[in-house]
């Protein structure tokens, strides 16, 4: 019990989803509707996601690429770059919060043997919200992104071209405060070169992540899916079972379970209409700002018809407060870990960055 009381406080939108759940269940007393609520398709992919890039952690493949990359730096402004893209990219493939829980501490011991720990904070800063903008394009980008990805019907290429105009604008901002916010000053940073601990291992978890685009593209069943990747990792590593992160799979099923049940109200469906009625987008970014953009993803997809509106809006909002995505969360952490006497200049930076990079988007958005 003191083990799942600890479980439950070390993370609050689980604990709130949960409390949620129970409560909705008053309002529609449980049944095998139940079942029907639960969207069984975009928690396989999370589930085999998961898996296939915990092996890749494993395998170190992060790194290998990353350090690779970094040593073809020679200048102050190209290192900064070359960390804050290598987020930027990975995100697309590998979700926010991984590229995050992986680059952020490697960025952070890059910045000290360069003797660049004063940079640490805008750094940080526009890595992590590179990581929440490049993984807007693409549907596996992150958890909201295949959820709403899946409700909307848009096929791959239309979600694309979606959020293309938004990733690109992106890039073009990170380069501008990159340009601005460091010297073109010669630098030498001689950096480890980190092996690949299994070859074989890493073609593996390739393979089974190609799977996960061709069901992403509706090129392959999601239950084929989760056989193929189960039998694979059983078979050749079923240590990643246990790096599943299980938290996110309970969140997502318990708004399930309270979206479904209070869709059954008339009344709190009618007043809730009505308020989304022609502001999708901004309600969305709104919302997010305060449960973080997971939640505010599910929230309203149960009651919005414009589900790019809500793709669009709950992307953007992942900018702006520190809880508007929980990914952000990560770098905060590992900056708090390390320096503590940054804290306030950190989340200083990262306020007035994430509201820059989001009023500016919000501007595209209207125009």
């Amino acid at each position: 019990m003191q083990k799942m009381i600890q479980f439950f406080k070390k993370d609050v939108v689980l604990t709130a989803s949960l409390i949620l759940a129970v409560l909705s269940c008053f309002l529609t007393p449980p049944s095998l509707s139940y079942i029907g609520y639960i969207d069984f398709d975009t928690l396989i992919l999370l589930f085999c996601l998961m898996l296939v890039m915990a092996g890749l952690q494993e395998q170190k493949f992060m790194e290998f690429v990353g350090s690779r990359l970094l040593s073809r730096t020679r200048t102050r402004r190209g290192l900064m770059t070359a960390l804050v893209f290598l987020c930027f990219i990975s995100s697309m493939f590998m979700t926010n919060d991984v590229s995050l829980i992986t680059f952020v501490p490697f960025g952070i011991m890059i910045l000290e043997m360069a003797g660049l720990t004063g940079s640490l904070c805008l750094t940080i800063t526009l890595m992590t919200i590179a990581a929440n903008l490049g993984s807007m394009f693409t549907p596996i980008g992150n958890p909201q992104n295949l959820y709403l990805y899946a409700l909307s019907g848009l096929s791959l290429p239309e979600f694309l071209l979606l959020m293309g105009p938004y990733t690109a604008v992106s890039a073009i901002l990170l380069l501008l405060f990159l340009f601005l916010g460091y010297k073109q000053a010669r630098l030498q940073v001689e950096l480890e070169h980190p092996a690949l601990k299994d070859q074989r291992a890493c073609l593996l978890y390739f393979v089974l992540f190609f799977l996960c685009i061709l069901t992403v593209a509706g090129w392959l069943p999601h239950v084929l899916l989760l056989l193929l990747t189960s039998a694979a990792l059983l078979w050749k590593n079923r240590r990643l079972f246990v790096r599943v992160d299980y938290s996110l799979l309970l969140t997502f099923t318990f708004f399930f379970l309270f979206i479904g049940n209070i869709s059954g109200i008339e009344s709190f469906r009618a007043w809730i209409l009505e308020i989304l009625d022609g502001r999708d987008r901004i309600l969305s970014v709104l919302i997010s700002q305060v449960i973080s953009n997971v939640p505010a993803a599910m929230l309203l997809s149960g009651y919005s018809s414009h589900v790019t509106e809500l793709i669009i809006g709950t992307n953007i909002g992942g900018l702006g407060t520190l809880i508007a995505s929980m990914a952000s969360l990560i770098s905060y952490k590992q900056v708090a870990a390390g320096y503590p006497g940054q804290k306030k200049k950190y989340l200083a930076v990262f306020t007035f960055c994430n509201l820059v990079f989001l009023a500016v988007l919000l501007l595209l958005g209207m125009l």
